[in-house]
């Protein structure tokens, strides 16, 4: 099948001049027509096909597939999973900081006892299980309001962070007054707007 432009130049064609006489001039080339139907709005896309460019076509999902991914989505599983993340980032993290803290089994009533290994690894152990109880807790805090906030808001953007991020600093900073409140809803705000611009 030949193309509209094409049969449009052949109509456009001026007719043929008896022999001897001078032909009209030809008409000037009208490429903005062609571009229109190259590049322009008159441009019909095509529709890939992976069957036809000889790659795999991709099988509907089943039920099950659909509702693993509904259940991935859900924020349930996201704040239970932020939470098993950030107790084992806080967990490394504690033992971490008690690794390189000097003060680690030091017993204040007898300042220059040497502290025995069991009792630096026994300290090592509580801190690391404080440190990922209160990661998990933020964690799955902040998670859970993000997905929440985004599935209001129906938006998947920075403005999710920085709300999600005031929320959980202010409901950990009120514990200590509205003062500390304030101080955490900005700082964690801020915290999280890095942390998605530097991801993003």
């Amino acid at each position: 099948a030949e193309r509209p432009w094409v049969c449009m130049a052949i109509m456009a064609a001026p007719p043929p001049s008896a022999p001897g006489e001078p032909g009209p001039p030809p008409p000037p080339l009208q490429y903005s027509l062609l571009l229109q139907h190259l590049v322009g709005d008159k441009r019909q896309p095509r529709v890939w096909d992976p069957a036809v460019l000889g790659g795999i076509p991709c099988p509907p999902k089943s039920e099950e597939q659909k509702m693993v991914e509904r259940v991935m989505e859900s924020c349930p599983f996201k704040a239970a999973l932020a939470c098993v993340g950030g107790f084992v980032l806080g967990g490394a993290f504690g033992i971490f900081t008690a690794g390189i803290d000097t003060n680690v089994g030091f017993d204040p009533k007898d300042p220059y006892r040497t502290p025995t290994a069991k009792e630096v690894l026994k300290d090592m152990g509580q801190r690391g299980i404080s440190y990922a109880k209160n990661f998990a807790i933020v964690g799955a805090m902040f998670s859970c309001t993000e997905c929440v906030v985004e599935s209001y808001r129906g938006k998947s953007d920075w403005k999710n962070s920085v709300i999600s991020g005031c929320i959980t600093g202010g409901a950990i900073g009120f514990r200590a007054g509205l003062k500390a409140g304030v101080i955490g809803c900005g700082g964690f705000a801020a915290f999280s707007a890095a942390v998605d611009y530097y991801l993003r």
